[in-house]
């Protein structure tokens, strides 16, 4: 049998779109190849949406070249689409993939004549295209598999290269996405993570068009998996019939991750980001009104090219008065063919550095005052499918993403158990199990 190891950088899209392609793989009477041992083929799935990002995927790429020698190496994801000519001009790739051609890999790998020289399949997405269907049944040891219902994005914020890399929005039908549904659930997952480029657009290809509150409805009945969640979902796509959705439904998680990316209307300007401070504000405080378990997290981009002191003080106080559970923070980094690459205002490396580290340290505080307020009560956690390397103890995540660890027994893997949140050490929460309900485990 013929070996094969896949990389993945980025986001939930493209380790849903790896785990599809080597499930195709496997059916194709491939095997993953051990931790160590020789791969016959390797694949890279890259991303660039930070400078970071980009040279990760580089780096990832020539060490698999390195490590793996007389393998087919297939450079694919939105850096190979945006950038081909990096991965054409590395010795050792010999195919690189645009995103619309993923669904292909699996045929090339089987293919036992290539070039020398690296053979590209890129194309132009500036076009309507169809959604690319790549479906998935089986996700290995994890608990909660992703589900890809839409693609592509509309929006063309002027730091983001992914409408380039992705094309326009496009989705998955609603039929289809309850079968892939009914098909997790069969396999035994309890809880399914929507996502999608920018999920909030889901639906509006579709003929008829649809919505995201639309397929959430028409999820929520006794043929779906015990919990649904959705993946990040922009401010303006958070709608009243949304939250109001999440307030009565059995399987929606009340956690959200709503991305902010500056508190200060300027800098939201120069963004292209098509909501200012306000809003945001106003729509973070009603969702907690309506929802108070709710765990909301936000992206904050920080260094963005005009960001003086006193836009990044207005980001800062803004999210010091909000009620979010945490924060993820990301530096910014010019990426060609953007907007804001002709944008010469740069703050320095240093600054966005210190301003960097601020934000975290904020978004540590926000997370660990989240917990504290959960701490007696008793959660429904879903355990994984293995223990923490630092503690031993089980862990999983309730429904408003809180992960906790417990003690107990592997036959816990997989299962909702019912836990007591007894108190956070060394940052962690820690709880006692109560009960447990006990469905079929996933299968490998």
């Amino acid at each position: 049998m013929k070996s094969f190891v896949v990389t993945t950088l980025g986001c939930k899209v493209n380790r849903y779109e790896s785990e599809a392609i080597s499930e195709q793989l496997i059916d194709r009477g491939w095997h993953l190849a051990e931790r160590g041992a020789a791969a016959d083929l390797c694949i890279v799935n890259t991303c660039t949406v930070t400078g970071k990002a980009a040279t990760q995927s580089r780096q990832a790429t020539r060490r698999l070249i390195r490590d793996h020698p007389e393998a087919l190496v297939v450079v694919t994801g939105c850096y190979a689409q945006v950038a081909p000519e990096v991965f054409l001009a590395m010795a050792g790739v010999h195919y690189v993939v645009g995103t619309s051609f993923k669904d292909q890999i699996p045929l090339l790998a089987d293919s036992t004549t290539y070039g020398l020289a690296p053979t590209p399949l890129v194309e132009d997405l500036s076009g309507a295209r169809p959604f690319q269907d790549l479906p998935l049944t089986r996700c290995g040891n994890r608990t909660r598999p992703f589900l890809k219902i839409q693609d592509g994005c509309n929006s063309f914020c002027s730091y983001c290269i992914i409408p380039y890399a992705r094309g326009r929005s496009r989705s998955l039908r609603p039929e289809l996405v309850a079968e892939r549904i009914g098909a997790l659930q069969a396999s035994g997952y309890l809880e399914v993570v929507l996502c999608g480029i920018h999920v909030g657009q889901y639906g509006q290809d579709l003929e008829p068009a649809s919505s995201l509150v639309d397929l959430l409805r028409s999820l929520d009945g006794p043929q779906s998996v015990q919990r649904l969640r959705i993946s990040s979902i922009e401010p303006r796509e958070v709608s009243e019939a949304m939250i109001s959705h999440m307030a009565i439904s059995e399987h929606l998680c009340h956690h959200l991750h709503i991305p902010l990316q500056s508190g200060d209307d300027e800098v939201l300007k120069q963004m292209h980001r098509p909501y200012g401070a306000k809003l945001y504000r106003d729509l973070i405080l009603h969702i907690v009104e309506v929802l108070p378990e709710v765990a909301i997290g936000a992206d904050v981009l920080v260094g963005f090219p005009g960001e003086t002191e006193k836009a990044f003080d207005n980001t800062c106080r803004l999210i010091e008065h909000l009620p979010l559970a945490y924060l993820h923070v990301f530096p910014f980094s010019s990426q060609r063919g953007t907007l804001a690459e002709g944008l010469t205002d740069r703050v320095s490396p240093e600054t966005i550095k210190r301003r960097c580290r601020h934000l975290r340290d904020m978004g540590q505080a926000k997370r660990m005052a989240f917990y504290e307020r959960f701490i007696g009560t008793t959660q429904e956690v879903l355990i994984e499918g293995k223990r923490d390397r630092f503690t031993g103890c089980l862990k999983g995540f309730t429904g408003n993403y809180i992960p906790v660890h417990v003690k107990g027994d592997d036959h816990l893997f997989h299962q909702l158990v019912q836990v007591r949140l007894t108190g956070v050490d060394g940052g962690r929460v820690m709880g006692q199990c109560l009960s447990g309900h006990f469905p079929n485990q996933p299968k490998a």
